[in-house]
């Protein structure tokens, strides 16, 4: 099946269901890395029943499906995970039923050998109160589908990091395990526990997701900026620049500006940003 500008635009899945739990908000939560000292109770508050809060990156996660793109057409083994941004319209709750609508907003040919991008809308809605929780932009890196014959672009760029010292400065340590923690939240990729399919893709092994990656920073910028507070944090923006692997240690520099934050997280050991253009916007 081809790949065409009119069959990528007519992608959609409206009106799907999902339903979480307040123990799918905990493993999110553990597979994000939080809960590794016990005795920490800001962590302890999104790994544990009593007054749970809920981290906002779980958005991500918790009406996960990408079934559209594995019969379209498009070569999924090559594809990876560009860009997501996360406006968010009210907290998470510990559990619910939602309501995903998805589709396809846009489409841009980068050229033969140079791949395609696929931006993606997600708006997440309580099925029980009816109130919009959260909408969110992926952009979809389709590595092998450059040259389809579609139009040339890009989405909006993200803001840029100030090249100054940062506010904050904050490490966390993945596990080797980390990535088969994290699938067990939603996102079934083998890319993420298969060697023979990492291989396929071009990868020596299983790469980290990169939205367990993106979960790692929003950690660290509500710790830094937002007091463990989930819901002061209104959006949540970054672009993935390189593979991490589980068990890399994830460091991530934070700028303040009021209200704004700019943050990159790198991978030091490497001397690799794996994540560019973080943008956050709190409440103040």
């Amino acid at each position: 099946m081809a790949v065409t500008q009119d069959s990528l635009m007519a992608l959609q899945a409206l009106g799907k269901e999902f339903t979480y739990t307040d123990n799918d908000s905990m493993l999110y939560a553990l597979g994000i890395g939080m809960g590794s000292d016990q005795m920490n109770r800001a962590e302890l508050a999104f790994c544990y029943e009593k007054e749970q809060k809920v981290m906002p990156s779980q958005a991500t996660v918790i009406a996960f499906d990408d079934s559209i793109f594995w019969d379209c057409g498009i070569d999924v083994v090559q594809s990876v995970h560009g860009e997501q941004r996360l406006t968010l319209h009210q907290p998470l709750p510990a559990a619910a039923t939602v309501i995903s609508d998805v589709r396809v907003t846009d489409a841009f040919d980068k050229g033969e050998g140079r791949g395609a991008l696929i931006l993606l809308e997600t708006v997440l809605t309580d099925k029980a109160s009816g109130d919009k929780l959260c909408t969110m932009e992926s952009v979809l890196f389709a590595r092998g589908d450059g040259g389809y014959g579609g139009p040339q672009g890009s989405p909006p760029p993200l803001p840029k990091s100030p090249m100054q010292l940062a506010d904050h400065v904050v490490e966390f340590q993945t596990l080797p395990r980390q990535a088969l923690l994290y699938r067990l939240s939603g996102d079934r990729n083998p890319l993420h526990c298969d060697p023979d399919f990492a291989a396929s893709g071009g990868f020596d092994k299983p790469i980290l997701h990169g939205l367990c990656t993106y979960g790692h920073a929003c950690h660290a910028v509500l710790r830094s900026c937002c007091d463990y507070n989930p819901e002061r944090m209104l959006s949540f923006s970054a672009r993935f620049s390189a593979p991490v692997m589980p068990g890399d240690m994830l460091q991530t520099h934070i700028w303040q500006d009021e209200d704004e934050i700019y943050f990159t997280t790198s991978v030091p050991e490497r001397d690799l940003i794996v994540l560019s253009n973080g943008f956050a916007t709190i409440a103040v």
